[in-house]
Protein backbone atom coordinates (compact mmCIF):
# COMPACT_ATOMS: atom_id res chain seq x y z
CA UNK A 1 0.00 0.00 0.00
CA UNK A 2 1.33 3.46 -0.94
CA UNK A 3 0.54 6.52 1.16
CA UNK A 4 0.74 10.07 -0.14
CA UNK A 5 0.01 13.17 1.94
CA UNK A 6 -1.06 16.61 0.80
CA UNK A 7 -1.62 19.99 2.39
CA UNK A 8 -4.99 21.40 1.33
CA UNK A 9 -5.75 25.10 1.65
CA UNK A 10 -9.16 26.71 1.76
CA UNK A 11 -11.08 24.06 3.71
CA UNK A 12 -12.98 25.41 6.70
CA UNK A 13 -15.62 22.80 7.61
CA UNK A 14 -16.95 19.29 7.28
CA UNK A 15 -18.74 20.19 4.07
CA UNK A 16 -15.38 21.18 2.58
CA UNK A 17 -13.98 17.80 3.63
CA UNK A 18 -16.89 16.07 1.89
CA UNK A 19 -16.23 17.92 -1.38
CA UNK A 20 -12.57 16.86 -1.31
CA UNK A 21 -13.52 13.30 -0.31
CA UNK A 22 -15.97 13.01 -3.22
CA UNK A 23 -13.54 14.26 -5.87
CA UNK A 24 -10.42 12.44 -4.68
CA UNK A 25 -12.47 9.28 -4.16
CA UNK A 26 -13.07 9.23 -7.92
CA UNK A 27 -9.33 8.97 -8.69
CA UNK A 28 -8.58 5.46 -9.97
CA UNK A 29 -6.57 3.42 -7.50
CA UNK A 30 -7.53 5.33 -4.34
CA UNK A 31 -8.44 2.82 -1.63
CA UNK A 32 -8.52 4.93 1.54
CA UNK A 33 -8.51 8.65 2.10
CA UNK A 34 -8.60 10.82 5.18
CA UNK A 35 -9.14 14.56 5.04
CA UNK A 36 -9.22 17.14 7.84
CA UNK A 37 -10.25 20.76 7.52
CA UNK A 38 -8.83 21.40 11.00
CA UNK A 39 -5.30 20.30 10.09
CA UNK A 40 -5.50 20.95 6.33
CA UNK A 41 -4.16 17.47 5.61
CA UNK A 42 -5.24 14.91 3.04
CA UNK A 43 -3.86 11.37 3.32
CA UNK A 44 -4.42 9.02 0.38
CA UNK A 45 -3.69 5.29 0.31
CA UNK A 46 -3.52 3.34 -2.93
CA UNK A 47 -2.40 -0.05 -4.20
CA UNK A 48 0.08 1.52 -6.64
CA UNK A 49 1.87 4.87 -6.60
CA UNK A 50 -0.58 7.58 -7.66
CA UNK A 51 0.16 10.42 -10.04
CA UNK A 52 0.33 13.37 -7.62
CA UNK A 53 -0.89 15.74 -10.35
CA UNK A 54 -4.13 13.74 -10.71
CA UNK A 55 -4.89 14.01 -6.99
CA UNK A 56 -4.06 17.73 -7.00
CA UNK A 57 -6.39 18.20 -10.00
CA UNK A 58 -9.19 16.40 -8.11
CA UNK A 59 -8.73 18.69 -5.11
CA UNK A 60 -8.76 21.67 -7.50
CA UNK A 61 -12.02 20.37 -8.99
CA UNK A 62 -13.46 20.37 -5.46
CA UNK A 63 -12.54 24.07 -5.19
CA UNK A 64 -9.38 23.91 -3.07
CA UNK A 65 -5.62 23.91 -3.57
CA UNK A 66 -3.31 21.04 -2.66
CA UNK A 67 0.42 20.47 -2.55
CA UNK A 68 2.20 17.19 -1.90
CA UNK A 69 3.94 17.01 1.47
Amino acid sequence: MHTTEFTVTGMTCGNCENHVREEVGEVPGVRVLEVSAASGLLRVESEAQLDVAVVIAAVDEAGYEATAV
